[in-house]
């Protein structure tokens, strides 16, 4: 198990200062960059952390994380105050938000996509990626404390995002038109639902009662509803007045549940759904800065939306508030972003890289 320190005490003296040690609570997005679907949008190597109570001010880049290649997935344990990053060239890495250092780093026979990690940390489960061509594409098993590799779990062709629900007793993965569900703690496959999301393999997320399942459709701007109880897709929704015919990459519910918005990254917009109907109504649409990757979240309160370019809205009023800058000023744009809430310089509430109805 590799044990690497990153950067100087004095770096971190000065977050922690930044952090304060009053009881006031401290909310910080964080960006893995470069993005590997999307490096034009980069800003060299690390995580960028920026403070969302001070109009999302750039406070300092994170290095000494391997993001060689590109960022695929940065997910986050509360429960060990870390955040796990995998990218394109097969490797996962643990970085302890607390105590500022890379716990193990290290590179895999397969993945690593958009991972998920168990409640307590004990595992990570790291899809093999949707590069992956063959029928024995899946998960990779993690040790969550040590980084070492323990097994496979064969699923399918182009496993690809990976969602572990809030409760922590369901595990949803996407491969090719297919949505599967595994109970992490035995890691046994209980549903496979076939026939979603129109082609190929793309973003999803679910609700808070885990009753229904959003799918991004992979041919036009739009999502398939999977009712999982029944374990098939119910209704097919396109945005726009007309069917826009190229793929979604991007959904995510409000914290509440009652929108939800997809990404259209080649016409620059963020379509908005009312999400208490069935199937969701359009609402309209927020316009972006450029185009890119195409990815949708919002911070844990609902109050922000922020996506795969620099733009931030306001999520109420759908207007653009802000931009993510890096330390010289230059726009950045990723699509693996979460927020972390510090108190007393302590990890308290982490969000996800989807965005879930909680």
């Amino acid at each position: 198990m590799s044990r690497l320190w990153i950067g100087p005490l004095a770096a971190w003296f000065l977050f922690a200062t930044a952090l304060g040690d009053d009881s006031a609570l401290h909310r910080y997005l964080y960006a893995a960059t470069p993005d590997g679907a999307q490096a034009e949008s980069a800003s060299g190597l690390g995580l960028l952390v920026f403070d969302i109570d001070a109009g999302f001010k750039f406070v300092r880049r994170i290095q000494g994380l391997n993001l060689s290649g590109g960022a695929r997935g940065l997910t986050g344990c509360l429960a060990t105050h870390s955040l796990y990053y995998s990218t394109t060239q097969r490797r996962m890495g643990r970085y302890d938000l607390e105590s500022d250092r890379v716990v193990w780093e290290q590179q895999y026979s397969g993945g690593c996509d958009r991972s998920s990690v168990m409640l307590d940390g004990s595992k990570v489960f790291a899809p093999t990626g949707w590069w992956e061509g063959s029928n024995k594409g899946g998960l990779v098993v993690i040790d969550g404390n040590t980084g070492q590799e323990l097994h496979r779990i064969q699923v399918g062709t182009g496993a690809h995002n990976s969602i572990l629900s809030p409760d922590g007793k369901r595990l949803y993965l996407g491969t090719i038109t297919t949505l599967s569900v595994f109970d992490p703690r035995n890691e046994k496959r209980i549903a496979q639902i076939p026939d979603v999301g129109e082609f190929g393999v793309f973003p999803f997320t679910i609700d808070r009662r885990q009753r229904f399942a959003y799918v991004c459709l992979g041919k036009h701007v739009g999502f398939d509803v999977v009712d999982l109880e029944k374990g098939r897709a119910i209704h097919r929704v396109f945005a726009g007045e007309n069917p826009i015919e190229h793929r979604t990459h991007g959904a995510a519910l409000t914290p509440d549940g009652r929108e939800l918005w997809i990404s259209d990254q080649d016409g620059k917009k963020l379509f908005v759904f009312d999400s208490t109907q069935m199937p969701p109504a359009p609402k309209g649409h927020v316009g972006l800065s450029v185009t890119g990757h195409g990815w949708v979240n919002f911070s844990l309160d609902g109050h922000y939306a922020w996506c795969h370019t620099p733009d931030v809205f306001d999520a109420r009023t759908k207007r653009q508030i802000g931009i993510l800058r890096d330390g010289n000023g230059k726009p950045v744009g990723s699509s693996k972003l979460i927020e972390v809430q510090f108190r007393h310089g302590k990890v308290v509430r982490m969000s996800s890289e989807f965005g879930l109805g909680r």
